[in-house]
């Protein structure tokens, strides 16, 4: 793993704003700059902002080329079972890529029951549920343990301000999400998808536990995968070697540590309420080196650091003068 500190050094890593004025219809997200081309195309640019307790809280370095690398990874690994929205990488922080007819549901594909959030099948299995996203589960599961089948658990694509919700797949047809073969064909897709993620995470020493896909549709009606897949952001990865152990033990299972920041935060100000306190560079620093390890953990390849004395921001204009009008 890479020194924190030597991280934690480096502020010309960091980029925290992608504000490009030269280029059209800018749509700043919680960790993405977008712009939207008049010719149908889109420019994505992954900044390094971190978003927890909903809001931006932090910009951790080298974090927007991580995501967005190790989502090409598996983009290129997985081009032969879904089509894909990439056009192209100008930059190791920039996607461009087609402009899509987003599905109003999410597809999220479990292995394990598992989970915190309130979507989660763990969080609601532990309340006494057992009929949940159109699954019936047995008593007597225990946290992390594998399911007996991998199964799908859509949620709706939640508005600003809202939160996902759970939905059955009879719900997303009778409510007019999907027709009946679009979820047909996207269940498929999600599922070799997964299978292909499983594959290759095990071949690393690692277990994809869950995640999260979202589709689109292209003009003639193609679902064409979008966003991300199976980085550390969008997906839940385990230790294989001492997962056995562990869950035989009662014990969490080893993952990437991402929380670094989010319990630092915590324990020391109600981060829904209070100003956030200066965060000191070193926990910048080790969060920043964990996103390195799980991408190098997950793609098998070397990170390599930018060399120094160029900001991000830079970089990435002069990659895109290209298309500025």
């Amino acid at each position: 793993m890479l020194d924190p500190s030597l991280l934690a050094a480096r502020p010309d890593l960091v980029l925290d704003d992608a504000t490009i004025p030269e280029l059209p219809h800018h749509y700043r997200g919680k960790v993405r700059d977008n712009y939207d081309l008049p010719d149908g195309r889109r420019i994505i640019i992954a900044t390094d902002r971190l978003s927890a307790f909903d809001r931006n809280i932090a910009a951790i370095p080298c974090k927007g080329q991580v995501l967005t690398q190790t989502a090409r990874f598996w983009f290129d690994a997985t081009r032969g079972i879904c089509p894909n929205h990439v056009i192209e990488y100008p930059d190791p922080n920039v996607l461009v890529c087609r402009r899509l007819d987003i599905m109003p549901v999410e597809i999220v594909v479990r292995d394990y029951l598992a989970g915190t959030t309130g979507t989660s099948i763990w969080s609601m299995y532990k309340t006494g549920r057992r009929e949940m996203y159109g699954h019936r589960f047995p008593d007597g599961l225990r946290e992390n343990q594998k399911l007996p089948q991998i199964i799908l658990t859509p949620t709706t694509k939640a508005g600003d301000g809202e939160h996902d919700a759970p939905i059955t797949p009879d719900e997303i047809v009778a409510r007019g999400l999907l027709t009946a073969a679009q979820w047909e064909e996207v269940s498929r897709i999600a599922l070799l998808l997964f299978a292909r993620g499983r594959e290759i995470a095990a071949s690393r020493g690692l277990i994809l536990v869950d995640t999260k896909y979202e589709f689109g549709l292209d003009r003639g009606g193609r679902i064409i995968l979008a966003d991300e897949i199976h980085t550390p952001d969008s997906s839940r990865y385990w230790f294989a070697a001492t997962y056995p152990a562990r869950f035989a033990a009662g014990e969490p299972p080893d993952a990437f540590d991402k929380d670094v920041l989010r319990r630092w935060v915590a324990a020391r100000c109600d981060p829904y309420h209070d100003d956030i306190p200066p965060i000191p560079p070193l926990v910048i620093g080790e969060t920043a080196a964990v996103y390195i390890d799980a991408y190098e953990r997950i793609t098998g390849e070397t990170f390599t650091l930018p060399p120094p004395g160029q900001k991000v921001l830079d970089r990435i204009r002069a990659n895109l003068a290209a298309y500025f009008p």
